[in-house]
């Protein structure tokens, strides 16, 4: 079993209020997170208990990942965010999350994975957080571009 982690810092050029919206829209990752497509289950997403499964990968290799919002705070006055999901397994468990603060005229995003790996042998938990790290990265720049293209067009 290894244990995984890994935190990935991203400076957008959109509103704190746009990164947020755009990352507590669980079913809206599938959009800029490569090859995921997600389950959102009825109900407010960023309601403490909110259920969400993320499928990563190609078929017949894909990774199921099941998520529960444990704390999922947006502040108006201050511009500033807090969410944080408890990894269910079957294949990841542990948590993960996010803190999206304004920077300039825009904000930084501080992404964070905190994982235990079953059937992973620990000698490859630096490879993993570098392959999760590198795709969060990749992520997190789609995203930024989504979000200046969309603003360029309003």
């Amino acid at each position: 079993m290894a244990s995984v982690s890994f935190q990935v810092r991203h400076s957008f050029a959109a509103s704190p209020r746009e990164v947020w919206d755009a990352l507590v829209d669980w079913k809206g990752h599938e959009e800029w997170v490569p090859s995921t497509r997600m389950e959102v289950d009825p109900g407010d997403p960023t309601a403490v208990g909110a259920t969400f499964t993320a499928f990563t990968g190609y078929r017949p290799l894909v990774l199921e990942d099941r998520m529960r919002v444990v704390r999922c705070d947006w502040n108006e006055e201050t511009q500033t965010g807090e969410c944080e999901v408890e990894k269910l397994g079957p294949f990841l468990t542990g948590r993960a999350g996010f803190t999206l603060t304004p920077e300039g005229e825009g904000s930084v995003v501080d992404w964070f994975e905190d994982l235990t790996v079953p059937k992973t042998p620990q000698f490859a938990a630096p490879a993993a957080g570098w392959v999760g790290s590198t795709g969060f990265r990749r992520a997190m720049k789609k995203l930024d571009k989504l979000l200046t293209a969309e603003g360029a067009a309003t």
